[in-house]
């Protein structure tokens, strides 16, 4: 995220009016001289859009996207689109243990039980509207944010949604009770403070007008859950929240169902009209690749979403295919996919050089592995972000120019030269040729090849562990240990279980790991956790490479307070091309298309997917039972 421009309510040439202006269309000859000859206190609209006006207008009945008179009735059975271990609590916003998918929207999971202030549309980027709140008012300096809940809003107990369930929960996540992750996200809000008994305002610490978009992600849920216990105690209470889902059966651990709400009070919301069809939503967990593909030919559960090209291509066949009965399917994906990578920790000190980073990556040979593996199905991630308007390319032109100046002293010289791209193998390149120029920089970083092995000024053998959870990247890591063996580098495996894998991360106790980082249309909100130098000691945060530089805090800050889109696309390429040089990660390698595979007489869905989408998150939220039965 990044900063903003209000879409007002159906007078969008008084978008600086009082807030009343959407109230009454008779005043606007009245209201517009107001507007010349008195300040304006705040905006109210009915949802918030970065960089230009809202696509739907107040009132708007359904979301494009979606067929409102799909029926209700039905039952869905998933596995999560992520590794998951066995859950152990109900408590998704503490540090200790794992809670099961959908509960609420982290990462791709779409949220079935706690709901937030405002909501996104999936055919819009950086853009949401009043989901919890029926109004938003933003203050003309943009420092603080006003909230009207809607007064048909009502937890699963019953109660009505309330300010001081707002207040509540905001506290409570931003407590050191909490996952140190929640903190970072909400940080730059000052205060949340009660100012009638639907009506709540946020102020900030800064008048960055993304701001508002934070203060609505905040989840919320009953001052009554957990019955006053300490926020970190709450674990296997039953969640008192406001989302279209209730748990149902539970078998801990392993199974988790959710039964949608017969009095769910926000069915009717144009947000949520036609969303949301299935009665029941089971979640399984197997923790093993092989034996979840086959319990899904088995029609243990109905939908798979398949990331191995291998797989895709040789185990998805058999009658129950070929009679239909099972079917696959590639949908297009132009939503920005996350950054994948074999991340580097540079609190090591084997990684505290670039110039070792550097000549890492160019051990991987992407292009045999894609003709090799991968049935030429990938393409190389090239940046950080993956919306082409926000990626470094070639030399920097002047609109990154003007943020990277002003930071040259404390910049490589190589930052104002051509952008960091990962290393090719495709002629007149070749793997034996990035392999010399790797020894080349690591000979310049103090390493040199000798008895047998790569060894620094004190003798000691460069030994990288690789800490990772699926044991599938085995086969895919193999031939990059075997380049770096080449080098004389021993790249050892170290395949642990999830939780195992999540602990020793949170503690960044690792020397190399694969992961991948969510990304968004639009560069912003998460920046600082992942790349900001205030989480780099913060255990549990995202950012696992322990990047802390004076650079890249000051390009996040003018991402963040950019005032126009031309300066936002500025500062993202300057970013993009800043973190490229730093080689803080081994960049892997992306699908344009989600592999999913499913019973196909099972459901239905709209007619197409929209432009920004989560393949479960739109199965969820618009596909709906062939044969409902309520």
């Amino acid at each position: 995220m990044s900063a903003g421009r209000l879409a007002h309510v159906d007078m969008r040439d008084l978008q600086r009016g009082p807030a009343n202006v959407v109230q009454n269309c008779r005043m606007r000859f009245w209201l517009t001289f107001l507007l010349l000859v008195c300040a304006a206190p705040v905006w109210a609209v009915h949802g918030y859009a970065l960089w230009g006006d809202l696509k739907y207008p107040p009132g708007f009945a359904h979301f494009d996207y979606v067929n409102p008179q799909a029926p209700k009735g039905g039952s869905i059975t998933l596995v999560p689109n992520s590794r998951a271990t066995n859950f152990d609590k109900y408590n998704p916003f503490t540090l200790k243990g794992e809670h099961p998918p959908g509960l609420h929207n982290e990462g791709k999971n779409t949220s079935l039980v706690f709901e937030t202030l405002m909501t996104g549309s999936a055919d819009e980027p950086a853009a949401a509207y009043g989901l919890l709140a029926q109004d938003i008012e933003v203050a003309a300096d943009r420092k603080s944010v006003v909230f009207k809940l809607h007064p048909e809003a009502r937890f699963s107990n019953g109660d009505p949604v309330l300010a001081k369930d707002v207040k509540h929960s905001f506290d409570m996540v931003t407590s050191k009770l909490a996952s140190p992750r929640q903190r970072v996200l909400l940080e730059d809000i000052e205060s949340c403070v009660v100012l009638g008994e639907r009506t709540v305002r946020f102020t900030f610490k800064n008048s960055e007008k993304h701001m508002p978009l934070v203060a609505g992600s905040v989840m919320v849920f009953s001052h009554k859950w957990g019955a006053g216990k300490p926020f970190d105690k709450i674990i296997t209470d039953q969640p008192i929240a406001s989302g279209p889902y209730a748990i149902g059966e539970v078998d801990f651990g392993k199974n988790i169902t959710y039964v949608r709400r017969k009095d769910y009070w926000g069915s009717q919301l144009g947000v949520h009209r036609g969303a949301f069809n299935f009665d029941r939503v089971t979640y399984k967990i197997y923790l093993d690749d092989t034996v979840r593909l086959e319990a899904f030919k088995a029609g243990e559960f109905d939908m798979l979403e398949e990331n191995i090209a291998r797989r895709w291509a040789r185990q998805y066949y058999g009658p129950k295919f070929r009679s239909g009965e099972l079917t696959k399917e590639e949908f297009p994906n132009e939503f920005p996919g996350a950054y994948q990578g074999y991340v580097f920790n540079t609190r090591k000190p084997m990684f505290k050089d670039v110039r070792v980073r550097q000549a890492l990556g160019l051990a991987l040979d992407f292009e045999w592995l894609n003709r090799q593996l991968f049935y030429d199905s990938y393409a190389r991630i090239p940046s950080h972000f993956s919306a082409k308007e926000f990626m470094a390319s070639g030399t920097p032109g002047e609109d990154e120019l003007e943020f990277l100046e002003p930071l040259r002293s404390v910049l490589p010289p190589e930052v104002f030269g051509e952008a960091a791209l990962p290393g090719s193998t495709a002629s007149p390149s070749s793997l034996r040729a990035n392999l010399l120029k790797a020894r080349e920089l690591l000979s310049q970083a103090g390493w040199d090849f000798r008895d047998g092995a790569m060894r620094n000024a004190k003798g000691e053998p460069m030994v990288i562990e690789m800490l990772f959870d699926n044991s599938s990247l085995q086969r895919v890591l193999t031939p990059y240990q075997k380049s770096l063996g080449k080098l004389g580098i021993s790249l050892r495996f170290r395949i642990v279980d999830f939780a195992l894998a999540k602990e020793r991360l949170d503690a960044f106790d690792f020397d190399m790991t694969s992961v991948a980082y969510g990304s968004s249309s639009i560069p912003g909100g998460s920046l600082k956790d992942v790349y900001g130098s205030e989480s780099a000691d913060r255990q549990g945060n995202l950012n696992l490479w322990g990047v802390r530089d004076k650079a890249v805090d000051k390009l996040i800050e003018e991402i963040e307070r950019a005032t126009s889109y031309a300066r936002l696309r500025g500062a993202a390429r300057a970013l993009d091309r800043v973190l490229g040089h730093g080689y803080y990660a081994v960049p892997n390698w992306y699908s344009p298309a989600y592999r999913l595979a499913f019973k196909g007489r099972a459901f239905q869905r709209p007619k197409a997917p929209p432009k920004y989408y989560g393949i479960q998150n739109w199965v969820l939220t618009t596909w709906w039972s062939a044969a409902p039965q309520n």
